[in-house]
């Protein structure tokens, strides 16, 4: 009974949490932290959607550039395609999007036959999601997670959630991200979440609208600099052994004001079906082997603007043709520029510049601006690490390592990065 009593209790207690943060957190399970995991570190994961690699100087976010001192820094290496699922995926699995499937933004499955897009319902279908996110590693364990956004965090993977949960809702506060943070760490240690993942979305909106150059981004940068800075003393003061880790998922680039148009080199009878192709634009899926080869001759060598491949020969170093969900042919560009099938009015364009003045996905070692952040700071950290880039999938053994938790599955990582800043 005296059990029974105690969950009640902490059930209300967690509602109440929930209710003064301005969210409603779910529950994915509602069993204790393990006995044997009670006494871990704590691991709180920080995504701040197309913060670039050098934004913190550019932009004096003096409260990052603190943690970095304090601990460890490096600028982060995205994956191919440098966009958001992908990239943030791939930082919660250790893989490149070729083996766990979120090749992008919106994509085509032929074995399904229909389309993953993002901005629907099939983002909380767990059954699009390959690989095992370390929120599912750590609750396979024994250990209770918690996730006030991230990609596939509200989706039942692998059978499993977080322990506490909020679907995405992008009106939530930044403010009630963090507060909800801070709520979860005070609560007892058989219900306290070991790792902890949030999500803020300011910096990428301003880039994309703005570009990287704006005095917007810069108001976006420096609003979530004391964003974080505060997190981290509020997280200080409760004087538990917490590891904070503060990771981008792209950078942002300006976009040239002149894309690249399809009609111009294939036959306007042979143009890509947009019930397939109205997605992202690297990728182009055909209905059958012919029409891809069509495309790729008719397309190959054309332009300086872009780079055409088959999905088999890829480059090697982007990781991104082991999956038949990448395009039948793959077109790359070589400048900041989107992709589009056909020539729209200039008035369209330019109402869509208006917009969208900034962009990435580009291939991260050949876009320099591509570039994200890693910070660490914590018990478990070395301090004063300036290290070179590392890749995001590298981030999944780092947190693994501090967790005490046993890998379970292949990953693409090598745990080159934990190596480097744990201290031993």
């Amino acid at each position: 009974m005296k059990s029974s009593i105690h969950r009640a209790v902490q059930t209300i207690l967690m509602a109440g949490l929930a209710v003064s943060s301005g969210a409603q957190v779910h529950s994915g399970s509602d069993r204790d932290n393990a006995t044997e995991q009670r006494n871990k570190p704590y691991v709180v994961l920080v995504g701040l959607d197309g913060f670039r690699s050098d934004y913190a100087t550019k932009y004096q976010a003096t409260r990052l550039q603190a943690l970095g001192e304090e601990g460890a820094h490096a600028s982060l290496i995205p994956v191919f395609p440098s966009t958001t699922f992908p990239s943030f995926y791939s930082i919660v699995t250790g893989l490149y999007p070729e083996h766990h499937g979120i090749v992008a933004m919106d994509f085509y499955d032929s074995g399904r036959r229909r389309s993953f897009h993002y901005s629907t319902s099939d983002a909380a279908d767990g059954s699009w999601y390959g690989g095992l996110p370390i929120w599912v590693l750590a609750e396979r364990q024994g250990m209770r997670t918690a996730a006030f956004f991230w990609i596939g965090s509200d989706a039942q993977i692998a059978g499993t959630r977080p322990s506490a949960y909020v679907p995405w809702d992008g009106k939530i506060s930044d403010e009630a991200r963090a507060d909800q943070v801070i709520a979860w760490l005070k609560l007892p240690p058989e219900r306290r979440p070991h790792l902890i993942t949030v999500y803020f979305s300011d910096v990428d909106e301003a880039g994309h609208r703005y570009g990287p150059d704006s005095p917007q981004t810069r108001d976006a940068v420096q609003r979530l600099d004391r964003l974080v800075g505060g997190l981290a003393d509020g997280i200080r003061g409760l004087h538990l052994p917490v590891n904070l880790l503060v990771v981008s998922d792209h950078g942002m680039i300006r976009l040239k004001h002149t894309p690249i148009v399809l009609a111009d080199y294939l036959d306007p009878a042979d143009l890509p079906d947009a019930k397939k192709n109205d997605l992202n634009t690297f990728n182009l899926y055909a209905d059958s082997p012919q029409q891809a080869e069509r495309w790729y001759k008719a397309l190959k060598g054309r332009d300086s603007r872009f780079e055409v491949y088959r999905r088999a020969e890829v480059p090697a170093d982007l990781h991104y043709s082991a999956n038949p969900r990448i395009g039948d042919i793959v077109v790359i560009p070589t400048e900041p520029a989107i992709v589009i099938n056909e020539k729209a009015p200039g008035s369209a364009l330019a109402a869509f510049f208006e917009k969208h003045s900034g962009s990435h996905g580009f291939p991260p070692r050949r876009v320099p601006e591509m570039a994200g952040i890693f910070y660490a700071v914590g018990p478990n950290i070395k301090t004063g690490m300036a290290i070179p880039p590392v890749e995001g999938i590298e981030i999944y053994p780092l947190v693994a390592n501090i967790l005490s938790l046993s890998i379970e599955a292949p990953i693409d990582a090598r745990g080159t990065l934990a190596s480097q800043i744990i201290r031993p």
